[in-house]
């Protein structure tokens, strides 16, 4: 995916992707992480997402990491959230109390960057990046995580000869060929619906590190 078609997007207000709500399955079943409560969480390919506000509800410090920078604005602007624009080398975003949003490429996100995270939350990043690109995020991802952070991973599946992405069609199967090697990977959940028309399922994994 090229990143002009993430800045058209945004520009242009089609996000269908973007939820009006906090996702149901994070609320359900984000306990299952076993986590204190007070940890750095990772949200990469973040957006405007509203579960990022839950996030921090819960106690968590949040470190998202966002393509467009438009999103980020307007996810400060629409919340009224008092922060503080921030720029460097590679990335622009804004800092305030217990977030901290990062615009720019996921893949120059660093180990140093990440060294806080404890766990990571994944509903809409690896469904946005085509085949090959999934490959590279989920090499990234693991070079990034110290171990035993755990992922929480929303995957969505349907037949993709019925209809492209983005979101892309990400099979069980290849979750556990893009993640096995260095986690325990358990489906935890799954919803069956229609979307546009095409039979649709989303599957909830929570990956624990083996090392």
């Amino acid at each position: 995916m090229e990143a002009d078609f993430w800045h058209q997007m945004w520009r242009s207000g089609r996000v269908g992707f973007h939820q009006a709500k906090v996702n149901a399955f994070l609320k359900n079943h984000w306990k299952k992480l076993n986590l204190v409560g007070d940890e750095q969480v990772l949200v990469p390919l973040c957006g405007k997402s509203l579960d990022m506000l839950w996030l921090k509800q819960q106690g968590h410090a949040v470190l998202g990491v966002e393509l467009s920078e438009q999103a980020l604005h307007e996810f400060v602007a629409e919340n009224g959230l008092p922060a503080t624009p921030l720029t460097d080398s590679r990335f622009s975003g804004y800092e305030m109390d217990g977030m901290s949003l990062l615009s720019g490429d996921f893949f120059d996100l660093s180990v140093e960057d990440c060294v806080s995270v404890k766990a990571v939350y994944d509903r809409a990043a690896l469904v946005a990046l085509p085949f090959e690109m999934r490959q590279q995020y989920a090499l990234h991802l693991k070079t990034l995580l110290a171990p035993e952070v755990p992922i929480f991973l929303i995957a969505m599946e349907y037949d993709p000869s019925l209809q492209s992405g983005p979101p892309f069609a990400v099979s069980e199967l290849e979750v556990r060929q893009l993640f096995e090697d260095a986690f325990d990977i358990e489906k935890i959940d799954s919803e069956t619906f229609e979307r546009k028309g095409v039979k649709t399922t989303e599957n909830i994994f929570v990956l624990t590190s083996k090392r």
